[in-house]
This record gives structure tokens, C-alpha cells and sequence, in this order.
């Protein structure tokens, strides 16, 4: 097996975000954090609890978008705001905006009283970021995405946890941002977005041009790494048969 894709190297390098998390409930939202935590289930960290998204705990590892064969437990949307308090989670989120200082925009584009576009409102950003370690996937990285600073702070960044109070940063962990392009963390300087690797074929200079602030980089920046035979095997003939990973990430991108 051979063919190694940029959304197989996104699959896992999600996959990794998950790896030391042991025992926690991993909210996956979207079609690559899905396969990249169900990727790690079956590999890294076994311990990993998953969802089908709706009210069940899954005791198996479906397929993208299969109904699970074994239930486990229980977990209706309401229980949901239950384990956000008490922490032991890890969610993934998208981000429209995300800035030098880790901050995530879902809310809305322009002033906050006259917004340009409306988009999906801060849902549960605020309480996921002040309580449960989070990541963000980012599937076309651009300088509209990575904006020096947010229109409207959805999702709470490190710096702004700490200027709010203990309250706010005791829990705060945004812990991985992955792109098509790269992998980053916020333990730059002032807690601002640090550049960990670059996929495959992807250069420093290509994901600084596309990003709107000035980006921290710690010397020789590795390459993110490819999946392992079987990893790739897991995503292909496991989880994602069907290829849907390529709508979000294309062949060949």
C-alpha cells in the first residue's frame, strides 16, 4: 500500500492530538477529527471513549458515519453539558477564525454589532475552552483563517484565560491546532501560535505566507510524520473505505 495522501497525514497527525489522553470522552466535530480520534482509538490510545455523535457511547469502532454494533452507554445532549463541567474531555472544533493568540472565531464575521455573516454562534466554545482540554481542525489553512486577531472570541485562547482570572484558566488547554498544512500548539511567546511541523510537501515559508500574523517557529521545523502501514490500512479499509476524507482534504492537495 503505498500513495500516501495529505488527508491520510491530517487523519493522523488528529490522531495524535488524542494519543496521550488515556481514558476521556473525545468529541470529535467534523469528518476529519471523527476519523483521526476513531484512528487513534484503534491504535494509540485504546482507552480513548467515543460517541456516535447523537445520545450513545460506543463499546466498538464503526466506519465514518456507520451506527455503532455494541452500545456502552448512554450520553444524551444534556449529559454532554455534565462531563464539560467535570473535564475529563477533549473536544476538537472547527474554527473559521483562529488568531496569534489561539483565539476561535465560530460566532460571526465583522463588528459584533453589525456582523458582515452570521455563522453558527459561539455554541459551546466558551465553556469547552475554560473547562475541557480542546484542539481545532482547520482544513484550508489562509490568512482569512489565521487572522491576527479574531472579529468575535468564541473559543478562549490561553492569554485572554489568564487575563480573565483562575476561573477562566485553571482548565484552559487548547492543546493542538492541525491544518492541511501544518501542525501548531500556543506556547509561543506570550502564549501566541507556534508552528510544530509541516506536512509532507508543505514548506515554513508556504504556511507563513498563508497566515495572517507573524508566527512563532522554534528552529528547524520537522515534517509531520506519515502514517504507519497499518495506520493507513485503519483509514482506508476501516474507517474511511468510501474516501470521504478527500471532501474536506483533496487527493493531491
Amino acid at each position: 500500500m503505498s500513495d500516501m495522501t495529505r488527508a491520510d497525514v491530517c487523519a493522523a497527525a488528529i490522531a495524535d492530538a488524542f494519543k496521550d489522553d488515556g481514558e476521556i470522552f473525545a468529541s470529535p466535530m467534523g469528518l476529519l477529527p471523527m476519523l483521526g480520534v476513531r484512528l487513534a482509538r484503534l491504535t494509540s490510545n485504546p482507552d480513548l471513549v467515543i460517541s456516535d455523535g447523537e445520545s450513545l457511547f460506543l463499546a466498538g469502532t464503526p466506519p465514518l458515519f456507520a451506527k455503532g454494533d455494541v452500545v456502552e452507554g448512554w450520553i444524551p445532549f444534556r449529559k454532554v453539558f455534565d462531563v464539560v463541567a467535570y473535564g475529563k474531555r477533549h473536544v476538537m472544533m472547527g474554527a473559521t477564525q483562529v488568531d496569534k493568540h489561539g483565539n476561535q472565531n465560530i460566532s460571526a464575521i465583522g463588528d459584533f454589532a453589525r456582523p458582515k455573516r452570521q455563522l453558527l454562534g459561539s455554541r459551546g466554545a466558551p465553556g469547552n475552552t475554560v473547562n475541557n482540554r480542546t484542539s481545532y481542525w482547520v482544513p484550508k489553512h489562509s490568512p482569512r483563517v489565521f487572522v491576527e486577531a479574531v472579529d468575535i472570541v468564541s473559543g478562549v485562547g490561553p492569554a485572554r484565560a489568564k487575563a480573565a482570572g483562575a476561573g477562566a484558566a485553571r482548565y484552559n488547554d487548547i492543546h493542538r491546532i492541525v491544518s492541511n498544512l501544518g501542525v501548531f500548539d500556543v506556547k509561543g511567546p506570550d502564549d501566541t501560535v507556534r508552528l510544530l511541523s509541516v506536512h509532507p510537501g508543505v514548506t515554513v515559508d508556504e504556511v507563513r505566507g498563508n497566515t495572517g500574523f507573524d508566527l512563532a517557529v522554534d528552529g528547524d521545523v520537522p515534517t509531520t510524520r506519515e502514517p504507519s502501514m497499518e495506520e493507513l490500512i485503519v483509514i482506508r479499509e476501516v474507517l474511511d473505505p468510501k474516501g470521504l476524507r478527500f471532501k474536506e482534504v483533496p487527493d493531491g492537495a
